[in-house]
């Protein structure tokens, strides 16, 4: 079966897109405040946090074979409200850095993924997000609108 990488690119795109804007950001842009208590390093620590679970799933299904769980919606919320304090406490500066060396090791674990693991993610159900550009897009936009504020 021919598979569709389409998100690879899209992928390497927002992961560009997030470098650029993390070498573009002060101190100070790093520690301001965005809505709901986080800060622009909350939501760089956050995306970092989601790329590594995505990270961690896909390379304990390709090393042992476990077939990660569904994500659940209903945890997201919860998930996000209690690591957010944990996110915070990071150096600024250090979250951006995570941000995006997980980003870019994240991209080469999916991009790296064979055929019939990229068919068996769809056929359980996308348990990983292979398009980590989408939640990207969505932060840095985010971000960037927070910075123009």
């Amino acid at each position: 079966m021919n598979v569709d990488r389409s998100y690879v690119a899209r992928n390497n795109a927002e992961r560009a897109r997030l470098e650029a804007l993390v070498a573009r950001l002060t101190d100070a842009d790093l520690k301001r405040p965005l809505a709901a208590g986080w800060t622009v390093a909350g939501v760089l620590a956050h995306l970092a946090f989601w790329d590594q679970r995505a990270f961690i799933l896909l390379d304990r299904w390709q090393r042992e074979g476990v077939t990660p769980p569904p994500d659940d919606e209903a945890n997201i919320d919860w998930i996000n409200d209690a690591a957010k304090p944990m996110f915070l406490a990071l150096p600024p500066r250090r979250a951006a850095e995570l941000a995006v060396a997980i980003a870019e090791a994240t991209d080469r674990k999916v991009e790296s993924l064979s055929d019939e693991l990229v068919n068996r993610n769809a056929a359980a159900g996308t348990p990983v997000t292979l398009t980590r550009a989408n939640h990207r897009r969505e932060h840095l936009d985010e971000i960037e609108r927070g910075l123009k504020a």
